[in-house]
């Protein structure tokens, strides 16, 4: 199924309305995907019914119930029921008994992490210790706007262009070859006149960086590489 833009539109089941899992259900939403949102507590479902394709109250331990919303031809299920870790892991092995291809549950110990995965959860997500890590990341480097891990020990950084960069060309800085990490784009901001006459700064995308660009003060550099090269970039 594709939505407007030609973009895969997805269906998922996010079970669990507490406050992480609501959020991540209204934002998989808010990217065009189709969402099914459970909780055995009726007023958590009434709260997001408005902002999910559906929210239902059933007991996602229950095959029969999950199999009557045809949970089972979602695309992938996140279990996120932070409070009673034992609906959490029965709920995780109930989704993969009817055949669901991919099983997300939510761990808030190393000991659960285990336990979710011997009994078939596809993944593992510990919000808490990512939640850290991200402020750790932003405390010891403010620079920083944006981190993503796109695999193990290789991440896309969105960074303010350290004090190091500013005034020099690509060339100059060489990051291959100093940083061993990889430019990918650069955001600049832009000086603009409205057709009213009024001057606006406007944010311009270099997605092919030439030797020969400079690196102003106020520019964010897009970088990927492996994380530990990424964490040596100057402030």
């Amino acid at each position: 199924m594709r939505r407007d833009g030609g973009a895969i539109m997805k269906r998922f089941a996010v079970i669990g309305l507490g406050r992480f899992g609501r959020r991540l259900a209204t934002s998989l939403t808010e990217y065009g995907h189709e969402v099914i949102a459970i909780d055995e507590r009726q007023d958590m479902v009434e709260e997001a019914r408005d902002e999910v394709a559906l929210a239902v109250r059933l007991d996602a331990t229950d095959p029969a119930a999950l199999r009557s919303q045809g949970i089972e031809k979602v695309d992938a299920a996140v279990v996120t029921i932070g409070e009673h870790f034992e609906a959490n892991a029965l709920a995780t092995a109930t989704l993969k008994e009817i055949g669901i291809r991919q099983v997300i549950s939510r761990a808030s110990t190393p000991i659960q992490s285990k336990i979710l995965q011997r009994i078939g959860a596809d993944q593992v997500i510990c919000p808490e210790d990512e939640s850290a890590v991200r402020l750790g990341r932003q405390l010891s480097n403010p620079q920083i706007m944006e981190f993503v891990e796109l695999s193990e020990g290789h991440s896309l950084m969105q960074v303010k262009a350290p004090k190091a960069f500013h005034n020099k060309t690509l060339a100059q800085i060489d990051l291959r070859k100093k940083y061993k990490v990889n430019l990918v784009a650069i955001k600049k901001q832009v000086s603009a006149v409205r057709a009213e006459g009024e001057e606006t700064v406007e944010e311009q995308v270099i997605d092919v960086p030439m030797a020969d660009t400079v690196i102003r003060p106020d520019d964010i550099l897009v970088l990927v590489g492996e994380t530990e090269s990424l964490s040596r970039l100057p402030q």
